[in-house]
């Protein structure tokens, strides 16, 4: 009756579990778990749940492991007290662990790894006396590893990592000395490593793993480990020398030691420890490494390591994988490396190795994946290449490899992906290419010199997802069967000599294509198609986001099933031989950022394009549209570029169009547009381009339209304007182009446009201008045929203009009226003597303030201003790097032959001295890696300039958003990893905080090994000893401002971790704050936020997940956690945001754990 009783409560006890399940997909608890199957059958036939024996018949045993479940552990769970056993690993539980939990005085096998508990680990688990497996990895537990979890002395088993555990690791760890695995990777932890733990002599496993840890290791680490197996030290700040005494730890399979801060070279002694299979080293790679004969796996990539790789790793005969991609290592690739047989994975991508690709690589006969690209490889693909009947991915593009490709590469049937792209390479494609490449995913032969046609036999390769093809020597005709390649997402065929079949007029393949559902982008461009657009070109997916047909000789309709492409991005069918009018379908393409008909025939008007809200670049020049600009277009906030010349538009521009302050290219020449040229056109600030030539425009032009000082381009030319030319030209200081010809312009040439230094082509031809032409500035450069056919113009006989006459009278008249001045002049020079005494006296003390932190730059001497103009070739167009905050920066070569960077000051622009004072006491204080450095400066009352590191791969935005950029997930989050490590010494290791007020990608630059410097610190905010909070007017970028900062103007280091957030979602979205789609309540913290956490590959840059490929979901994960990291900064409240060293942490976890995809699991 007694056992009845006690079963009952432990039924209780399960029951109280169940109640708390949120979640059970599967229904296996649902479905099993009863008081009414209680009655018939024993709560030991439940799942999951095992019984002791007849004497006591309770529960000894609960396995509920990956089963999905979702929900909490209650404390009734405590009641389970003859438990032995619990393992819930896998699931999705969470909250805190009941203190009830460690009641199971009888429990030996706790298993809670892979769930989402929190909080801290309660001090009752050292009552669990008889356990001897612990797991709680993979959770977030918070806070110090309590001292009782020393008085478990039976344990054998402890794992803690992957959680957010920290502080200082206790001696009293070494109590339990039973202990043979010992995992606490990838925590916060600190301090050094307790010398105790390495007095366990039972440990055969540690791992360490991506924690803070410091401190050297001890000299003789492995006298008290004689069972020790694995070592997993890597990614801390240990330092010291790496003790020679690890070939003692005879046993010793794997030593993971990369990304520390040891010294010194590895001990050779370590190549003794005849076992040892798997190094993770960072650093140099000493010649040491062929001591290491039984090494299985060699890693040293993404360390940034330089020099040559050692011709002694041929000496390690036994190893599989060799991983040394992402680094700067030069000189060839050793024969030696090529004898070793067992090799399975060489990796080598992104280095700068010379060289040709030794014959040898035939006896590498193991090998499935070999990576050379992106490195300055030269001769020919070995024909030995083909011996590799094991290979399954080969990646050999962007070298400078020629010749021909080896035949036999198509015909290795293990294939999966074969990349040659970018390198002079030639050859055909076998007719059976698709029988003998049944498992081809990806093929890559573009901008090669590969031809000839493209097999119909492709479509037998079903698994291919990508071909790109484009840039090569392709003929022939564009096979159906493609149609057949379910699986396709990407097809690159544009500039080839691919044709249309003959037998038909319509372009048949494309009827075949819209058979592939996953296809995304369809690029045909500059191929002479000769045929016709068929109406199935509606029945393509939802899947195409880009359509690219330009220069295809395309004739006929558009057919008005277009509009049916629903979710296309990018639709270019420009410089075809297009009729007919544009259908009004080509409403219904809601998505549409970029649309492209020019240069054809095609007939219309602009009322249909006003529905696309989207729409960031239209382009319908040199075509046949009539009608007028409709108001309508003053509401298309998102165009950046429009060009509607050569049509047959006219009327006058609606005031309301000028609304469009963001469009960056207008193009409306060669129409009949008429009117006046309205004030608003100096709203176009962002403007780097306007033609409004040849058309009917008239009256004066307005004055405004100096204040658009990024314009590069302007043409006002064969219009019926008049009046002057406003002074306020001279403004336009980025001036390149200046178009005014064919005009009615009277009175003079302003003497202002001598400002403008980079103005390259001036023409005011044809007008009624008179007086003097300027001499000074760009008019030193321009000829005769600047001024043909005015009025009255006078000036250098080189410009064919009569002297101006006025100016030998002119002279006459000052001689007299000095005569008189001289006379003047003694009685009152005393004074003004004087007065400019005092004068200099102040202008001294001034400068001397304003150039206070100038005195501080210690790395080099003051620069003058006539050597930069040097550096920078008189600041030529060609050295213009870019803009930053009130300022230009221009590349430069200073005398000593350094490479720079020099930003000059636009000292004309309201704040541009407080910016320059503020970058020199922030820049020229400050020193950290992740910075960038100041070398030298300039300064005078007008100019002002600061000389800084150089940086040559340019900023983030330019690899986020540059068609041939590309940055992988790992490259993102090193780059975000510096910029944290940044805002790490600005916010908490500098003297006083630095608030930088304007993060985004412009402003994080790259230098020559990918590593991220923060710039920009013009409206930077130091934090006295005082505050935490302080007031401005100065507002950043919009769409990465913090809420207080925006609107209350409240600055706190905060606000950084806010826009920090917002860049960490742009990095890995590639879509700006500011991008199009994000209109209305719809936001990119919106859009991040309402994809968590089941639509999160929908977000996420396409270029860095396939759904198809290897580690799909272990990527995805780390996406996720990035993405929720990111939503953790940008918290309304900025108490509520994360701070820079969790950032931290954070990033190295997921980068850690992204890192160990296809490599053996580490502890």
């Amino acid at each position: 009756m007694n056992t009845a009783k006690n079963i009952q409560s432990d039924q209780t006890a399960l029951l109280a579990l169940k109640s708390h399940i949120s979640s059970d997909p599967h229904q296996f608890l649902i479905k099993n778990w009863s008081s009414s199957n209680a009655a018939s059958s024993s709560v030991c036939n439940w799942i999951g749940v095992a019984c002791g024996s007849q004497q006591h018949h309770r529960v000894t045993g609960l396995d509920i492991s990956n089963m999905s479940l979702t929900g909490t552990l209650p404390p009734e769970l405590g009641d389970l007290s003859f438990l032995v056993s619990l393992d819930i690993s896998g699931n999705n539980f969470h909250g805190n662990l009941p203190e009830e939990l460690f009641r199971f005085l009888r429990l030996k096998f706790m298993n809670l790894k892979f769930n989402n508990f929190s909080g801290t680990i309660p001090k009752g688990i050292g009552l669990l006396k008889e356990l001897q497996y612990l797991s709680l990895s993979y959770n977030n537990f918070v806070g110090n590893i309590p001292l009782s979890i020393s008085n478990l002395s039976k344990l054998e088993y402890l794992s803690l990592q992957n959680n957010f555990l920290g502080g200082n690791i206790s001696e009293q760890l070494g109590n339990l000395y039973n202990l043979n695995y010992l995992s606490m990777g990838t925590n916060q932890f600190i301090g050094s490593i307790p010398s105790s733990i390495f007095n366990i002599s039972s440990l055969e496993n540690v791992g360490f793993t991506n924690n803070r840890l410091s401190g050297s290791l001890p000299v003789d680490i492995c006298k008290n480990l004689p069972n020790l197996v694995g070592l997993y030290l890597s990614a801390n700040e240990l330092n010291g020398q790496i003790p020679s005494s690890f070939s003692q730890c005879s046993k010793l399979q794997t030593l993971s030691l990369s990304q520390n801060k040891f010294v010194g070279r590895i001990p050779k002694e370590i190549g003794n420890v005849q076992v040892l299979e798997m190094l993770y080293l960072g650093g140099e790679i000493p010649p040491e490494i062929g001591n290491f004969t039984n090494l299985k796996l060699f890693s040293a990539d993404n360390n940034r390591i330089v020099g040559s790789i050692p011709r002694e790793i041929g000496n390690l005969t036994m190893l599989g994988m060799l991983y040394l991609h992402y680094n700067s290592l030069t000189g060839i690739v050793p024969p030696e490396i090529y004898t070793l047989s067992n090799l399975e994975v060489f990796k080598i991508r992104e280095n700068k190795i010379t060289g040709s690709i030794h014959r040898g690589i035939g006896n590498l006969t193991n090998l499935y994946l070999l990576d050379f690209a992106f490195n300055n490889f030269t001769g020919t693909i070995p024909q030995e290449i083909c011996n590799l009947h094991r290979l399954e991915e080969l990646y050999l593009s962007f070298n400078k490899l020629h010749g021909s490709i080896p035949t036999g590469i198509f015909n290795l049937s293990t294939m999966i992906s074969i990349v040659l792209a970018f390198n002079p390479v030639t050859g055909n494609l076998p007719l059976d290419t698709g029988y003998s490449l049944p498992n081809l995913e990806l093929l890559d032969l573009s901008a090669t010199n590969v031809g000839g046609v493209i097999p119909s036999s492709i479509a037998n390769s079903s698994r291919l997802s990508r071909i790109a093809l484009a840039r090569a020597q392709f003929t022939g005709s564009i096979p159906d069967s493609l149609g057949d390649l379910s699986l396709l997402e990407v097809l690159l065929l544009f500039e080839n000599n691919l044709k249309n079949e003959p037998s038909s007029s319509e372009l048949g393949f494309l009827t075949s294509l819209t058979k592939c559902k996953y296809l995304s982008s369809l690029e045909l461009g500059k191929n002479p198609l000769n045929g016709i657009l068929p109406s199935s070109i509606g029945n393509f997916s939802n899947s195409l986001q880009t359509f690219d047909a330009a220069s295809c000789k395309i004739m006929g309709r558009i057919p008005s099933e277009i509009g049916n492409m629903s979710n296309v991005l990018s639709l270019t069918l420009d410089n075809n031989q297009l009729t007919g009018f544009i259908p009004t379908t080509i409403k219904d393409l809601q998505t549409i950022q970029y649309l492209s008909l020019t240069q054809n025939n095609l007939k219309g008007t602009l009322e249909h394009f006003c529905n696309l809200p989207r729409l960031s670049e239209l382009y319908l020049d040199q075509n046949q549209i009539s009608g007028s600009i409709l108001e309508c277009f003053g509401n298309m906030t998102s165009l950046r570029q429009l060009s509607l010349g050569n049509n047959l538009l006219g009327f006058s521009i609606p005031r309301n169009f000028w609304n469009l302050k963001d469009l960056l290219v207008l193009s409306l020449s060669s129409n009949f547009f008429n009117g006046s040229l309205p004030q608003e056109i100096g709203t176009f600030k962002a403007a780097i381009s306007i033609d409004m030539s040849m058309n009917q425009f008239s009256g004066d032009i307005p004055s405004t339209i100096g204040s658009l000082q990024n314009l590069l381009n302007l043409s006002l030319a064969h219009n019926q304007l008049q009046g002057s030319i406003p002074d306020s030209f001279g403004n336009m200081l980025s001036l390149q182009f200046l178009d005014l010809s064919h005009n009615n312009l009277s009175g003079f040439i302003p003497k202002s446009l001598e400002a403008l230094q980079y103005l390259k082509y001036f023409n005011v031809s044809f007008n009624k201008l008179k007086g003097e032409i300027p001499s000074g500035g760009p008019f030193q450069n321009f000829t005769s045929e600047s001024f043909v056919s005015n009025d009255a113009l006078c000036g250098d006989p080189k410009f064919h203009v009569p002297r101006c006459q006025t100016n030998v009278m002119h002279r006459s008249r000052v001689k007299k009226v000095l005569q008189i001045v001289y006379i003047l002049l003694g009685a009152v020079v005393v004074v003004i003597l004087a007065l400019a005494l005092v004068f200099l006296r102040y202008q001294k003390k001034k400068r001397a303030q304003i150039g206070t932190h100038m005195l501080s730059i210690p790395t080099q001497d003051r620069i003058s201003y006539s050597e930069l103009q040097l550096a920078t070739n008189g600041y030529n167009e060609s050295n213009f790097l870019g803009s930053g905050s009130f300022g230009s920066v221009y590349k430069g070569i200073l005398n000593d032959g350094m490479l720079v960077a020099v930003k000059v000051f636009n000292m004309q622009e309201e704040g541009a001295l407080k910016s320059f004072e503020v970058e020199c006491e922030v820049l020229c204080n400050l020193r950290h890696r992740n910075l960038v450095k100041v070398i030298s400066s300039c300064s005078n009352q007008d100019f002002k300039a600061l000389v800084l590191q150089y940086m040559s791969n340019g900023n983030l935005e330019k690899w986020l958003y540059s068609h041939n950029y590309f940055l992988d997930i790992v490259q993102r989050l090193d780059i975000m990893i510096d910029v944290a490590n940044a805002l790490q010494y600005l916010h908490h290791e500098y003297l006083t905080p630095v608030v930088h007020c304007d993060l985004k990608p412009s402003n994080v630059l790259i230098d020559e090994d990918m590593v991220g410097h923060v710039s920009d610190f013009g409206i930077t905010k130091l934090l006295r000893k005082e505050e935490s909070i302080v007031l401005t007017k100065t507002l950043a970028t919009i769409g990465y401002i913090a809420p207080e900062y925006g609107s209350e103007g409240l600055v706190s280091t905060a606000c950084d971790i806010y826009s920090y957030g917002i860049m960490l979602m742009e990095v890995f979205t590639r879509r700006r704050p500011s991008d199009e789609i994000f209109a209305g309540n719809l936001s990119l913290k919106s859009w991040v936020n309402e994809s968590m956490p089941n639509a999160i590959h929908q977000i996420i840059d396409a270029n860095l997940l396939k759904p198809n490929e290897e580690h799909f979901t272990v990527k995805l994960e780390c996406l996720s956690s990035v993405m929720e990291l990111a939503l953790n900064c940008v918290s309304e409240s900025p108490k509520e945001r994360l701070g820079v060293k969790d950032i931290l942490d954070s990033l190295k976890k997921i980068k850690l754990n992204l890192l160990q995809v296809k490599k053996v699991d580490k502890l």
